[in-house]
């Protein structure tokens, strides 16, 4: 415990599914959390079950005077910014000869460009400090190619290039930048048909570990990057993945449209 003792951390997409989990860990390891999300009920309630070291801001991620007043507003109540964990995001599922362009602003608008301004907000707090950390929560797919997730596979890989160049150049600052990349998560968006957990590790039966993930099994690994533990880490990918990246897999869930992974 207290691996986070007196760091305060801004986790986007916090409402509920990893983003929930991280926040739920790190506010147990002695951080001070700002959950933020567009689910203002959901993120109030956790906030509140969480207790005195939560507090809840709406955020649109892909709103730049959004993240500068919740970065202004963070920074004089707290005096600093240690964290952040980029973790909201939005799953697409459509063949390419389908694709709208109409749906590259909100996919990427979420999974890119939200990152992006949210490190272009808390970097100066962090240089200022002369430390941080910022972890974005990428995919198995921002490391592989994906049947039918052309878009948001796209979105994933740009955040991945994203951390590696952040890492280049905030890494004189003292600002560590590091990417973790979740295969399937038993999350509201990992599971949206609400499968029982008998059905759902069936259809991961062929990932090396057998089984989908936990949240908190990604939230731990933000936790160990967000942590003084990874204080020589940047620039790395962590997968979370069961094992999925380490060869060709491609679970369907019962139900999934022909062609699609779940």
């Amino acid at each position: 415990m207290g691996r986070l003792e007196g760091k305060v951390c801004i986790i986007t997409g916090a409402a509920r599914g990893m983003g929930e989990a991280t926040a739920r860990l790190f506010a147990a390891e002695g951080a001070r959390v700002i959950l933020t999300d567009v689910l203002e009920a959901e993120g109030k309630s956790v906030a509140a079950d969480i207790g005195e070291n939560a507090e809840f801001h709406t955020l649109d991620v892909s709103n730049d005077q959004s993240w500068s007043e919740i970065v202004g507003a963070v920074q004089g109540k707290h005096g600093t910014i240690d964290v952040l964990i980029n973790n909201a995001g939005l799953v697409h599922f459509t063949p390419i000869e389908h694709f709208n362009p109409d749906d590259a602003g909100k996919i990427l608008g979420v999974n890119t460009v939200g990152p992006m301004l949210g490190a272009k907000n808390v970097v100066p707090v962090m240089k200022a400090a002369g430390k941080g950390s910022i972890v974005n929560i990428s995919s198995v797919d921002g490391l592989r190619g994906c049947n039918g997730l052309t878009l948001y596979t796209a979105s994933k890989w740009a955040l991945r290039g994203l951390t590696k160049s952040l890492a280049y150049e905030l890494g004189t600052s003292g600002v560590r930048v590091n990417s973790v990349h979740p295969g399937g998560v038993d999350t509201p968006m990992g599971n949206a048909r609400g499968l029982p957990p008998d059905q759902l590790n069936m259809a991961f039966r062929r990932v090396p570990l057998q089984r989908i993930g936990q949240p908190d099994e990604v939230a731990q690994a933000s936790l160990f990057l967000a942590s003084d533990e990874a204080s020589y880490v940047t620039g790395a990918e962590l997968a979370v993945d069961g094992g999925w990246g380490a060869g060709y897999f491609q679970p369907v869930l019962p139900g999934a449209p022909e062609g699609l992974p779940p």
